[in-house]
């Protein structure tokens, strides 16, 4: 299945985000949520909706793009787009997906579009009854035995096993694509949990692993306490 990588234009200069938009358009596994003039408006329209890539410009009034970037926790991934080369090492630095010198050409961008896509497809993979996450750098074996829950974070998701809790960029959609169904439910939008690691019910909370509390929505509760308990409750 191709990932769909949603993705936020950032640029005080109208051409250069007609021009990205256009690009954009060309591309099957790009879906375009958003265009900001500035920072600030980025800011804003992050805090109504999580992305998983900027196409982030450099500088801009009132706050640079690499200031935004290192004053943004868990912010998306981002590909500059600038006319300025100096700042290509900062970019890196700040682990940046690529960088786009302007005027930019299809060619160019395609490159930058298809290193997303490589990024976003192995940032989780799956073989058999374990994951593969990428985290800090490296690839981290999760069996999926030991996996406790999965929780939703902005534009990543961390996974908690009993002894650990790791987290990478991903959506909580695109792991539990790589879950069993019959093993993983989603009680609620920020959680995926192991049916198997669930110790008692009460009320409106799973209690998880022994330490952790994960809420079921109670739009859920109905569908969620079938899945869980199923014939399995010993009744009088």
């Amino acid at each position: 299945m191709t990932p769909t990588i949603k993705c936020i234009i950032t640029d005080d200069e109208p051409l250069a985000r007609k021009g990205l938009q256009g690009y954009i358009e060309k591309i099957d596994f790009l879906e375009l949520a958003g265009v900001c003039e500035d920072a600030i408006q980025l800011n804003s329209l992050l805090k109504q909706q999580p992305v998983d890539l900027l196409f982030l410009d450099i500088e801009m009034p009132y706050v640079t793009g690499i200031d935004f970037l290192k004053n943004t926790p868990n912010a998306p991934k981002v590909i500059f787009t600038t006319a300025y080369e100096q700042y290509a090492i900062k970019g890196y630095e700040l682990d940046v997906l690529d960088y786009l010198l302007k005027p930019i050409s299809f060619e160019r961008f395609l490159k930058a579009a298809n290193k997303a896509y490589d990024y976003f497809s192995s940032t989780i993979s799956n073989a058999g009854n374990y994951l593969f996450i990428k985290t800090d750098n490296k690839l981290e074996k999760v069996n999926l035995q030991e996996l406790l829950f999965v929780e939703a974070m902005e534009n990543y998701v961390a996974l908690y096993t009993a002894d650990k809790k790791l987290v990478t960029h991903s959506t909580l959609k695109a792991l539990q694509e790589k879950l069993p169904a019959g093993q993983f439910i989603q009680p609620h939008k920020s959680y995926v949990v192991n049916i198997q690691c669930i110790q008692s019910i009460e009320g409106n909370i799973l209690h998880v692993g022994g330490k952790y509390q994960i809420p079921i929505s109670k739009y859920q509760k109905e569908e969620i306490m079938e899945r869980i308990v199923n014939d399995k409750l010993l009744k009088k």
